[in-house]
Order: structure tokens, then sequence, then C-alpha cells
């Protein structure tokens, strides 16, 4: 069914199978939001770790295999069957992993925000909306505000961050960005995965689980299903400012849930859940620590993924899946991560669904992993 005859809008989902943009998928179907959803990934769904309730939001039917860093998938991406244009593009694609090269960020990151972002100005489409990260800003005292000063603190956001500046420089696009903190929910498979598996394997150690720094160290959070809500809302809402002047609408918002968590939340909960006594280092012993990150994470892997394959291999899990205890250098940085989402919420009427992140958030994501057959 059309847009133009549905009243609904018609929307692409560049990165539609990772782990944004298939919650997204799924909020737009259950919630029966579009005419037409189009999902566009490198990766093939037999490939992505769906779970079976994404399989209909994320059916091959809305599937379009491609690179959208690529121009001459453009017309595989962006046409549609009807002669029409999809009304709105949210692009939650690019590198998401962490401590890769700067070329490769650039490439997947950069290049291909900007080549969607001319593409969608050229198509005169209603909204472009971009999944950034709320790891951009420098340091402060308070929760950074969107006017804060920007300093990003990884490789990764460098580059989104470069590519959100381009955007906004581009004629004709209507534009907005989202910077999201640490996203947490069923099936993640990034941070708070590693944090999960790491509780398993030091129950199996019988040791205390220690953390750099403070517990004060600010991680703030949300919630996936309030991401992918939050992605849409956004799209309405630039859709909505077609023929207001762009200068005087903001170009980012910031989300967060009201938790305002800390390194120390997230201790208490994988405490909690694992029955673990968690400890933290402290600033100074952090400090002489990032002097040689390289060799005490490389240390910590190699006894974590032992341990984590043995487990494996004792609950016989013959697909172990996307998780696992390995610790990413960038993620274990020490960065400040605490931000201010009111903007967005009041310009928008967007409400969260998920307030705080505690122990109920890693029990929830334990269960999707055992239904998945992932956890030992």
């Amino acid at each position: 069914m059309a847009g133009e005859t549905s009243g609904k809008p018609a929307v692409l989902i560049i990165g539609g199978l990772g782990f944004i943009g298939r919650h997204l998928a799924l909020y737009l179907h259950e919630n029966n939001l579009a005419s037409e959803v189009r999902l566009v990934d490198k990766v093939l769904p037999q490939l992505a770790w769906l779970a079976p309730e994404f399989e209909e939001a994320c059916s091959k039917e809305k599937f379009v295999q491609a690179d959208a860093s690529r121009e001459q998938h453009f017309p595989r991406i962006f046409d549609r069957a009807n002669g029409e244009q999809f009304d709105y593009v949210i692009n939650c694609g690019g590198e998401t992993r962490h401590s890769q090269p700067e070329d490769v960020y650039e490439v997947r990151s950069y290049g291909l925000t900007v080549a969607l972002g001319r593409e969608a100005a050229r198509r005169n489409l209603r909204a472009f909306v971009e999944c950034s990260t709320a790891h951009v800003y420098k340091p402060g005292s308070s929760p950074r505000k969107e006017s804060d000063k920007l300093q990003p603190g990884t490789k990764l956001a460098k580059w989104k961050q470069k590519a959100c500046e381009e955007l906004a420089k581009i004629p004709g696009l209507n534009y907005v960005a989202l910077r999201l903190p640490f996203v947490y929910g069923e099936y993640e498979s990034g941070y708070f995965a590693m944090g999960a598996c790491l509780g398993r394997v030091h129950v199996d150690l019988d040791k205390d689980l220690e953390f750099l720094y403070t517990e004060k160290l600010a991680l703030n959070t949300v919630h996936v299903k309030d991401a992918a809500s939050a992605l849409w809302t956004a799209a309405e809402w630039r859709a909505s400012k077609i023929g207001v002047d762009p200068a005087s609408l903001p170009v980012a918002f910031n989300v967060v849930d009201h938790g305002a968590t800390r390194q120390g939340d997230i201790a208490e909960a994988i405490s909690e859940v694992f029955g673990l006594k968690c400890s933290f280092h402290g600033s100074l012993v952090s400090q002489l620590a990032k002097l040689n990150l390289d060799d005490i994470v490389d240390d910590m892997n190699e006894v974590s993924l032992q341990v984590w394959a043995e487990l494996l291999e004792e609950s016989k899990v013959e697909r172990p899946g996307p998780i696992g205890p390995f610790l990413d250098r960038d993620l274990i940085k020490g960065e400040d991560t605490s931000i201010d989402g009111s903007l967005f919420e009041s310009t928008t009427g967007w409400k969260l669904t998920r307030e705080r992140f505690n122990a109920d958030s890693i029990r929830e994501m334990i269960e999707s992993y055992k239904r998945m057959g992932w956890w030992p």
C-alpha cells in the first residue's frame, strides 16, 4: 500500500538489521505506523541473529541487501515500485564496532552518511534522521546540553560528528540527528552483553568483578525501544517543519532516560543478578592503568575468553551468538557520558517508557540470550 493512499509515510531504514534498526522496524510494525518499510543492510537476514519476534517486521519482502556507502547501489535502495519517493530516511547504519582503524569509520560511517544525506536532499525527502552518539561531548560537571562544547572521545564518535557537521551543510536536506548514550535491551551484543558475560565468567572463577575508575563515572543509558520510538518521533517532528527556516531549528537532540546511570548503578545491577561482589580501582590506579591499558585488556581477555569458551562447551551451546566477555579498549576508556535530554522531550512531546537502568534490565537481556540459545 503506498503512502499517498494510506496517509502513512513510507520509511527507509538504513542498517535495518542492526540492534537499533531491527527494533525500529519492530516498533513501526507493531504500531502500524508506515505504509511501506524498506530495510537496507549489508548483512543477510539469515546471518543477522534475528529473534523470532522480528520475522514479520524484518521479512525478506521488506529487505534489500546493499552497501549504502556505494552510490551505485542507490537506485536499489531508494527507488520504489510505484515511482514515488520514500518520506523518511532513518540512518542506523555505519560502523558500530569500536577500536577500528580511522579509515574504516571514514568510509563506513562518514562517507555512508554524507552520501545518503546528499541523495535524500536530491530526492527532496521529507525527513532524514541520523542515529548519532552522545560520546561527542567534552566532559563536564553537569549533564551536557546540545549547545555544549564537543570533544569526541573515540574514533567512532569523531567520525559520527564529522558526518553530522557535513549533513548540516547540505542544501535542502530536512535533517536532524539524535545523540544516543549507551543503548541497552533485548539481544544487545555490545557493552551490556560484555558486562553480563563477565559477570557469568566471574561466578565461575569465584572472583570479585573489578571495575576501572569510580562508581561515579557517568555512563548514561536509554532502552532500545525508547531509542526506536525517539527516532520515529524525530522523523515526524522534522517532516512537520518543512517550510520553516532550517536555521531556526535544532539539528541535534540528546535522547536519554531519567536514571542518570553511573558505573556504580551498572555494577550494582550485575552484583544483584549474579551475587557477585563488585569493586572499583579508583582514579589513581585507573590513571596508571591507562598507561598500560592494552596489556591489561589483553591479559583480562585471555582469561575471560578461555573461561567463556569452557562454559559454552560444558553447557553444549552450539550457536554462541554475537555475545561474549571480550573487553574492548575504547569501551573502557572511562569517558564521561552524561547528557541532558530535556530539549527533545519538551520540543517534540516524546515520552520514555523505561525510566532507568537496573538489575531487571540485565535479567531481560539474559533471558533474551537464553531464548536464542546463546547463554551457558
